[in-house]
């Protein structure tokens, strides 16, 4: 488990040092303008409408995920391959989506590229599962439902 938690602290601050890119903050920026953010105190966990798309890696969803009705996990790299298979073929284009990941950044990617697949009703966590879990909201992983305290 600490190792994990290593590996996904590492990552964090990688996506940290990734953001310093001028180019890489225009293509953040850009996403962000495309796509309407939620707020986490927005979301209604009980929509059985509602898919939560986390984009995140496998070993990243492992650690914690947020407990929705639908909740579908395709990693950011794979999103274009699997989207209409796992979403639009079950759910449809018209669905309502959340996107999200670690901070926000792949979420919005993820929620542009999905508007360009045709998806018509995609949203992003503004400031990821991060935000989620710093606003009090619980995750699920394998251990059960778990919720930080201060």
């Amino acid at each position: 488990m600490d190792n994990l938690h290593s590996k996904l602290e590492t990552y964090g601050h990688y996506c940290d040092e990734a953001l310093l890119s001028e180019h890489f903050k225009a293509l953040i920026e850009e996403a962000n303008a495309a796509v309407e953010p939620v707020e986490c105190d927005d979301i209604d966990l009980e929509d059985p409408s509602l898919i939560l798309l986390d984009v995140r890696e496998p070993e990243e969803f492992a650690s914690g995920y947020i407990p929705g009705k639908n909740i579908l996990t395709i990693p950011r790299g794979k999103l274009e391959f699997m989207a209409i298979e796992k979403i639009a073929k079950p759910y449809g284009q018209n669905t309502p989506i959340i996107t999200y990941c670690l901070k926000g950044p792949r979420g919005a990617l993820a929620a542009v590229q999905l508007q360009k697949l045709g998806f018509s009703n995609v949203r992003n966590l503004r400031g990821g599962i991060l935000g989620w879990v710093g606003k009090g909201h619980p995750i699920r992983n394998y251990l059960g439902l778990l919720q930080a305290s201060d």
